[in-house]
């Protein structure tokens, strides 16, 4: 009889009723106490367990090799040489513990050092950055006509009448003219306009996911606030609450640019095609126009200071000479974009109310305005005169969207969207994709105007149908920032991918699995 723990003739042996093994009594009664299970079936175990077995005593025999003092010595002689070769298997342990922990300090003191210059070096750029900021003014007060003041405001701007406004030079007849034309061609033009062939279909929409997230803003202050697209180049221009605007070319995977100047979150941006611009506005209650090179930096040639609260919107005309600028003084701007004017500037300032949202509607004669009341407001731009107000909304109508055919304004508030026909004035669907303390952050038609996105707590893609018939979800895309909240989501060419910004610092495009590598596989024979 062996004990199932030592391997020994037991002197007190007792036998376990559960599995039946062998131990010797002292053994299992300590790791009983030390356990409570069968140290051989790992089952609970307790003495109650054990029973004691009785045996005649025996004297155990001694081993052969310790009946001789031969044997003895042999058996001293081999512990004493495991004791020497644990003794060095340690002692070589010891020392390659100390070469990596000597290793891991040098590593750690060249980190520091390392830090250490390259702070140094973002002080000193700092520096020469305040000094240049505070010698080009100077130099350009030289250069420009003296009715210029600075950052492209002029001295006419800053008459003010008897009302205590400042003086607006207007919307001029030429301009009006020139807007008709534009809303005259573009009317023409879209209803000869077809659906094109190469847009996604529903089913490639279907199978959407993730395929790159790219981290853009800064970590200590994360936060994507507002996204454009540009409309021919494969560009995603991301503001957000680090005050960096970041323009990032999708197919390389590369940040093309940081625009840096505002002092606080930015709120809102636009491309501007035609003249390689980009229009931010910012809770400072500035806008500023940057003027893209051809080396692909960014400068800022104006800034606009003719609001006196938090810049909520920026809308670009289809003309690409104009823009719009809407803020929470409940007053919006028209600006002449090359001269960066105010030529009007509608409304009267309130502290109790203001605007969180706009966009022209696709032919250039409309502007859409949504408020902190949660009413939506339809102004003619050549008058600017308020034509229609449509209520209905709960809670600031923090989104809007004009779908390419004309017809169909959608808008985004905290009880979810709202789908106006603008022909009869008049609501013809609501979506209420979140429970009710869940705001819609971002709505948005495709350029085709054949799918409409809704974000929120994630994004969900539907079917334009028209005012009869029902518009299908197709599909829904889970925020995976972690944070609960999406706020913006935009249609890339052809509705190939759908770019998300969430208030987290990464910029996350979804589309077809491998299409993204297929494109940069093919990019090169291009080339």
């Amino acid at each position: 009889m062996i004990c199932a723990i030592s391997g020994e003739v037991p002197e007190e042996p007792v036998v376990s009723k559960s599995s039946g093994l062998l131990f010797e009594r002292r053994l299992i009664e300590r790791y009983i106490e030390d356990h409570g299970k069968c140290p051989v079936t790992k089952q609970d175990l307790s003495m109650d367990d054990i029973v004691l077995v009785k045996t005649n005593k025996v004297v155990k025999p001694r081993p052969l090799q310790a009946a001789s003092i031969p044997g003895l010595l042999g058996i001293f002689q081999n512990e004493w040489d495991a004791l020497m070769l644990s003794n060095f298997a340690l002692e070589q342990q010891l020392h390659t513990a100390r070469q990596e922990l000597s290793h891991a300090l040098y590593q750690h003191d060249a980190a520091c050092r390392v830090i250490a210059r390259l702070k140094k070096e973002r002080d000193e750029s700092r520096a020469l950055l305040a000094l240049a900021e505070r010698q080009i003014p100077a130099s350009m007060a030289g250069d420009v006509p003296a009715a210029v003041v600075s950052n492209g405001k002029r001295a006419m701007e800053d008459e003010i009448g008897p009302d205590g406004k400042k003086i607006r030079p207007g919307i001029n007849p030429v301009m009006i003219d020139e807007l008709t034309e534009c809303n005259t061609m573009l009317s023409a033009q879209r209803k000869k306009r077809q659906v094109p062939p190469s847009l996604a279909q529903i089913d490639a929409l279907e199978r959407y996911t993730q395929i790159s997230s790219h981290p853009l803003h800064k970590t200590n202050k994360p936060g994507i606030l507002s996204m454009d697209i540009h409309p021919s180049k494969d560009i995603i221009a991301t503001g957000g609450i680090d005050t960096n605007a970041v323009l990032f070319d999708r197919p390389s995977g590369q940040i093309l640019s940081t625009l840096s100047g505002h002092s606080k979150k930015i709120t809102t941006l636009k491309f501007v095609p035609r003249d390689e611009l980009v229009v931010t506005g910012s809770a400072d209650k500035t806008v500023r126009i940057w003027q893209g090179s051809e080396e692909g930096n960014y400068n800022c040639i104006h800034t606009l200071k003719d609001h006196t609260a938090e810049i909520e919107a920026v809308t670009v005309h289809a003309t690409q000479k104009y823009f719009v600028t809407a803020a929470r003084d409940n007053t919006w701007c028209f600006y002449d974009i090359s001269t960066g004017y105010c030529l009007s500037q509608v409304g009267e300032a309130s502290g109790l109310e203001g605007y969180t949202s706009a966009s022209f509607h696709p032919d250039g004669l409309i502007l859409g305005t949504g408020t902190t009341d949660a009413a939506v407001k339809i102004w003619d731009v050549k008058t600017q005169s308020n034509v229609a107000k449509f209520e209905g909304h709960a809670g600031p109508v923090t989104a809007m969207s004009f779908s390419e055919n004309g017809y169909f304004l959608a808008t985004a508030a905290l009880d979810g969207v709202k789908l106006w026909d603008l022909r009869k004035l008049r609501n013809f669907r609501t979506f209420s994709p979140y429970d009710s303390d869940t705001p819609t952050n971002s709505v948005e038609f495709d350029f085709s105007g054949s799918y409409l996105a809704v974000a929120g707590s994630d994004i969900r893609v539907y079917q334009v149908a028209n005012v009869k018939t029902e518009w299908n979800l197709i599909k829904t895309l889970p925020d995976l920032s972690g944070t609960g909240k999406v706020t913006s989501a935009k249609f890339g060419a052809d509705s190939k991918y759908i770019a998300v910004g969430s208030m987290d610092r990464n910029l996350r495009i979804f589309g077809l699995p491998g299409e993204d590598q297929m494109d940069d596989d093919a990019k090169p024979s291009a080339e």
